[in-house]
């Protein structure tokens, strides 16, 4: 008899409003340079991968080394797999630390700027034990969430009233 456990599929909510225009917004978002950018420093991230053009597009591969727990390194593949452009794109880990990683990211034009939102599905690896250890990766999330809200708004500003919206179940 084999007895299959799997992890839980947990959802990362996060939405912001920018005030940029869609194609302002898209043209920073869509460039994989500009992830360094909103990374934490404390992640230590770095692209290992020669990464082709401007733009994000459908195939597009980008590898890293990122430090996400105690200082170890990790790497990290990510493929985009989905573009439509100046509305969404999605990358997917190929490789890394995870079960699953699935990260949307959309884009929608509103009055006076635009509203980004990351819909963010991932698995723990090594069920149930990934499952226990699913609190200190929250809090990393969060950390992680929270500083690119506020870099998000140092580089373009602050949406008046707009405090951090994010939620992970």
């Amino acid at each position: 008899i084999v007895i299959l456990i799997m992890s839980k599929v947990h959802c990362l909510t996060s939405v912001q409003k920018i005030p940029l225009s869609l194609e302002k917004t898209w043209e920073f978002f869509s460039d994989a340079k500009n992830l360094l950018t909103i990374t934490p420093p404390f992640l230590n991230l770095k692209v290992t991968n020669k990464v082709f053009g401007e733009e994000v597009y459908a195939g597009q591969i980008i590898s890293y080394k990122v430090k996400p727990l105690a200082g170890i390194a990790v790497s990290w593949t990510t493929e985009i797999t989905q573009v439509v452009k100046e509305k969404m794109f999605v990358d997917q880990q190929i490789k890394g630390p995870y079960k699953l990683w699935h990260h949307q990211h959309h884009f929608k034009s509103i009055e006076g700027g635009t509203e980004m939102t990351d819909i963010v599905h991932y698995r723990m690896p090594f069920a149930p034990f990934g499952d226990i250890t699913h609190q200190i990766v929250k809090r990393k999330l969060v950390d992680i969430f929270t500083y690119r809200f506020d870099k998000i708004n140092e580089v373009f500003g602050e949406w008046p009233g707009q405090k951090l919206n994010l939620k992970i179940d």
